[in-house]
């Protein structure tokens, strides 16, 4: 058999150079999970080339990089190329204020997805929360990912996570060709700072009177290695990351060691809307329905995709106790050492009331 023409052999070396993998752009990409998922891509034999983008460069020297505001719309030119986006570009800090918490966040994902679909790129994930099923009462346990979006926007960063599901949703329609993978982790631990992972920072675990907590975790780590296979395409639509199974209230109490305080429902969510309302926490009392409720997801999608996550409830929950060994919250709001000995005399704890009573201390101590 004669050799193929040395143009046939050149067009074969030339498929098979650029066949290797997709080219996946992230945003967000200098910090938190955006910066662990572009190290990961960059080291990854499947992914042909990362683009990273940001508003400063971040340490993945393998990665291609561009220094920017994910609302420019200059974004554009710089996805050209990419097949794939994973947006992580979002501001979910308790700290930050909601307006404009709200307003990068929305506008930051309505650029990404348009942006993406002038640059040609086939598909975008987007990475929101499993609290976009809300935190009820007569949830199923777990929800399956299917179930209806019941969460409020009371809840911080809620309402900017059920309108970047709304976006996601909306853009393949506004886009045609542009495929949209929505992510949603459970409550995620590693490096992060949430009223959920501050709930374990108290001395005690506040239990509301008459509740059901249920208690599921995402390791940063289990989460990148599923966001890596929607960039890949082993999963796509709509899908939740988490440990397999979830903890009830009792056994985070008995793996902790800490022990619980417990409210009337009522004066639990009157004093948290009160102390929020007046600026002294954080965490709007919407805060608390996740530590009420249950919203434990299936992962049955990923699963089925042949991943599995690598940590369990237990050891996630043993690595967040390492994390927040030291720190002191009351009602979701950071303690000095002070601070905290002057709750712990009090007896006020982990107590929402209790926040109360150590800033009117300060304030006496200040002459206020």
């Amino acid at each position: 058999m004669s050799s193929p023409d040395p143009q046939v052999r050149a067009a074969r070396n030339l498929s098979t150079s650029t066949s290797r993998g997709p080219v996946v752009a992230v945003t967000g990409a200098a910090s938190g999970i955006g910066a662990l998922l572009t190290a990961r891509l960059a080291a990854s034999d499947e992914v042909k080339q990362v683009i990273a983008l940001d508003e400063r460069r971040g340490e993945v020297s393998e990665a291609t990089w561009h220094i920017l505001d994910v609302r420019d719309p200059a974004i554009a030119e710089k996805l050209r190329g990419a097949d794939v986006v994973v947006h992580l570009a979002l501001d979910l800090d308790l700290e930050t204020d909601a307006a404009a918490r709200t307003a990068y966040n929305v506008r930051g994902t309505q650029t990404v997805l348009t942006a993406a679909a002038a640059a040609g790129v086939h598909r975008v994930v987007l990475c929101t929360s499993a609290m976009v099923y809300g935190a009820l009462p007569d949830n199923d346990i777990p929800l399956s990912e299917d179930a209806e979006l019941r969460a409020t926007a009371e809840a911080t960063g809620v309402g900017d996570l059920l309108e970047i599901e709304r976006l996601g949703r909306r853009a393949p329609r506004a886009h045609p060709g542009l495929n949209v993978t929505m992510v949603r982790p459970a409550v995620l631990v590693g490096g992060t700072d949430t009223a959920l992972t501050r709930y374990f920072e108290s001395p005690r675990l506040l239990v509301v009177a008459g509740s059901r907590p249920t208690w599921q975790f995402c390791h940063v780590d289990d989460l990148c290695s599923a966001l890596e296979y929607a960039a890949l395409g082993k999963a796509d639509g709509e899908f939740a990351v988490g440990c397999d199974g979830w903890l009830e209230q009792e056994e985070v109490e008995e793996l902790s060691g800490i022990r619980r305080m417990e409210l009337p429902s009522a004066v639990a969510l009157g004093a948290a809307a009160r102390l929020h309302r007046i600026g002294l926490t954080p965490s709007p009392a919407g805060d608390l329905a996740y530590t009420m409720h249950p919203w434990v997801v299936s992962v049955g999608r990923l699963h089925d995709a042949g991943w599995r996550p690598q940590w369990t409830n237990e050891e996630v929950l043993a690595e967040l106790l390492e994390e927040v060994a030291g720190r002191h919250t009351v009602a979701g709001r950071r303690l000095g050492r002070k601070d905290a000995t002057a709750a712990g005399a009090a007896g006020a704890t982990v107590a929402l009331l209790g926040a109360a009573a150590v800033v009117r201390r300060a304030r006496k101590r200040r002459g206020l």
